[in-house]
């Protein structure tokens, strides 16, 4: 039997004995203690892992909840579901999976089986046996040790980051098509860009400042501005049928895929890309009431909604302009202009549709931006990053000095973005430049219940591990297919090589934050 007793901030002394083999942090772990003594986890007569392994473990948790009972747990069902919604839905992958033709039912229903239903499992899993502000990054640094949960938490952060750029980035092409053609040259235009993702920014930087308490209801009402547009356009086809501008709809079209590398690419965009963000709304686990089940809730509940709206969404994409070419950028207001042309009562309604969008895509930066920086203050916590990004607003409780640093990377990413391409070419990259790093986390989250310690993996369903497997091999597909460009580009061999390159210089980066993280944590 192990016992060492630690000192940790803000608690008594706390007697740490070998845990339970099945790990729920909420029954051993109370939170807060007003009666002196130290607080006696469970004891079994076999520890699970090394004496300095297993107190360290429970140190850490104990610390991290600790730091997580001063934020404001503001997040109840409605909420989380509305932001499973806005994380996970965008316009942009009813245009990259209408690029399939006939076939993209048939690749929406594969990822869905060998992606989307894994990664809804395996987060309900871990959420409910660890309900911790960080999400991944906790449960990574459980199953994994430190440094490999730094580095999740690292690509989970850079995905954020390019990811919350590019949805940023696509406000200026869809106010060009809210506005007509006259405003047709406004993507083009780097400048313009640059001043309107970063009025953007500063608007959703002092949203985050101001907390969830505010921020939540932005992230509420683009969720539902978002079902409202895609309501819109699942509704396009039958009103097209009615007033006879179409003469067939297929609302499921079901053609078997060409497979080819094309085809591959595409696959790997709308599986970690389209499908994924069910573990982001974890992150923000310790400003949620009850994380443990709510969470997991809001994933069963948003599950059949999300998928409907995309299989749906791209077959009215289809039907209206899969016989030019698909803008990547805004395929839902290039889709509203074919239907609806430029002139008569259904051309007036398209500014407001695409204005619901434009709404979408400000929320959903927004709710990128609140988890983005939780990262950094998380790690903060355990020393790993400087303890500046975990100092607290005195009125919001939110990390102010962590939002003000990722607003500025946000925007230098965006910068950076458009050097020497087109509008086009520099959303491809954005997108998948955080497809790798996104691939990259997720394989860490589908190899936690098949590769992960034997604590966590005993306390795990044993069906499990089969179906995070699934979800582990999709995440492969889409690592090694990001650098397959689906647009044209300037070079298929540079757009390969800012993508890699981007890759392995933020890895080894993150491996020098992390050992001098180390070297700041010993001192």
């Amino acid at each position: 039997m192990c016992l060492q007793v630690f000192k940790i901030q803000n608690l008594n002394s706390v007697a740490f004995y070998a845990p339970s083999p099945r790990l729920h942090v909420e029954d051993p772990l109370p939170l807060r203690t007003t009666s002196p003594g130290p607080i006696v986890l469970p004891h079994f007569p076999t520890p699970l892992l090394p004496p300095e392994n297993l107190c360290h473990h429970w140190c850490t948790v104990q610390a991290a909840n600790s730091e997580q009972a001063s934020l404001r747990k503001t997040l109840g069902l409605r909420d989380l579901v509305l932001a499973q919604i806005l994380c996970v839905v965008g316009s942009a992958w009813v245009g990259i999976a209408a690029k399939l033709g006939n076939s993209e039912a048939v690749f929406w229903l594969v990822a869905i089986a060998l992606f989307y239903l894994p990664l809804a499992a395996v987060v309900i899993y871990l959420n409910r046996l660890m309900p911790l502000e960080g999400g991944l990054y906790q449960w990574a640094k459980q199953g994994f040790g430190e440094m490999a949960g730094f580095l999740t938490a690292w690509n989970l952060w850079v995905y954020a980051i390019a990811s919350t750029a590019s949805i940023v980035f696509v406000v200026p092409t869809d106010i060009s098509y809210m506005v007509g053609p006259s405003a047709a040259w406004l993507p083009a235009s780097k400048l313009a860009t640059l001043a309107l993702t970063g009025a953007v920014m500063a608007g959703i930087a002092w949203v985050a400042v101001r907390g969830l308490d505010i921020g939540k209801w932005l992230h509420n009402i683009g969720s539902i501005l978002i079902l409202l547009a895609y309501a819109i356009l699942l509704a396009l086809p039958l009103w097209a049928l009615w007033r006879g501008r179409i003469a067939t709809y297929t609302p499921i079209p079901w053609q078997m895929p060409k497979l080819d590398w094309f085809g591959v690419a595409i696959f790997g965009q709308i599986t970690v890309g389209g499908l994924s963000g069910f573990e982001y709304v974890a992150i923000l686990a310790g400003e949620c009431r009850s994380a443990s089940r709510t969470i997991g809730q809001s994933v069963v509940i948003s599950a059949p909604i999300i998928a409907l709206m995309f299989i749906l969404g791209t077959s009215s994409v289809l039907t209206f302009v899969g016989h030019q070419p698909i803008n990547v950028i805004g395929p839902i207001p290039q889709t509203l202009r074919a239907a609806a042309g430029n002139s008569g009562l259904a051309a007036s309604a398209v500014p407001f549709v695409i204005a619901l969008l434009i709404a979408r895509a400000i929320a959903a930066a927004s709710l990128l931006l609140t988890g983005l920086t939780r990262l950094p203050m998380t790690a903060g916590w355990d020393h790993h990053a400087p303890r500046w990004f975990a100092h607290l607003h005195p009125k919001w409780r939110t990390p102010v000095n962590s939002i003000l640093f990722v607003t500025a990377v946000v925007m230098a990413v965006i910068l950076l973005s458009m050097l020497g391409v087109r509008e086009q070419e520099a959303s491809q990259l954005l997108l998948n430049a955080s497809t790798v790093h996104y691939a990259i986390a997720y394989v860490a989250l589908f190899a936690l219940p098949v590769f992960g310690s034997r604590r966590l993996r005993s306390a795990l369903p044993g069906w499990l591990k089969p179906v995070a497997l699934a979800g582990m091999g999709a995440s492969v597909v889409a690592l090694l297919m990001a650098v397959y460009p689906i647009v044209d580009v300037v070079s298929r061999t540079s757009y390969a090589a800012k993508i890699s390159g981007v890759v392995v210089l933020t890895n080894i980066a993150g491996v020098a934050l992390y050992r001098a993280g180390k070297r700041r944590s010993i001192n």
